[in-house]
């Protein structure tokens, strides 16, 4: 059985955020605007989404856009896997088609913008925050 994916992208700044929002979305790597993430669908990663649901977006991502993400934004990772004593495994990467990738991709401001409301109002109310569905693929394929 094949696991949904959820893309997580960081639309909003450091500015008056709380001490659990920010460890939340450190713990999910998106350390800057416009930082996406690829996570899996369990419990724990929806409720870091939840947690800080009024900094990023997410919705389900299909393979076909992942792809797309991989060939154009993805970075090579280049550090080390272990440490010089192989005791320690460091786990700052994912592996696509046999290459090394960093677990973040560095996205471009959207094409035409985020929503109508914009960047302060939830995606149902017609702005870009919050939980999207399968309609995270657009703003993706915007971004890059």
């Amino acid at each position: 059985m094949k696991t949904t994916q959820l893309a997580a992208i960081r639309i909003r700044g450091l500015t008056s955020i709380s001490g659990k929002v920010e460890s939340a979305l450190r713990m999910l790597r998106l350390y800057k605007n416009n930082y996406c993430v690829v996570v899996p669908d369990t419990p724990i990663y929806t409720g870091a989404l939840k947690k800080a649901k009024d900094y990023l977006t997410w919705g389900e991502l299909d393979d076909e856009t992942f792809k797309f993400l991989v060939e154009k934004k993805a970075e090579p990772f280049n550090g080390r896997v272990s440490d010089s004593k192989e005791k320690i495994k460091y786990n700052d990467f994912f592996v696509f088609n046999n290459r090394k990738f960093k677990k973040f991709f560095r996205l471009n401001p959207p094409r035409k913008g985020f929503g109508r409301k914009g960047i302060k109002h939830s995606y149902k109310q017609g702005g870009a925050l919050g939980y999207r569905g399968a309609k995270i693929n657009d703003l993706i394929k915007r971004m890059v």
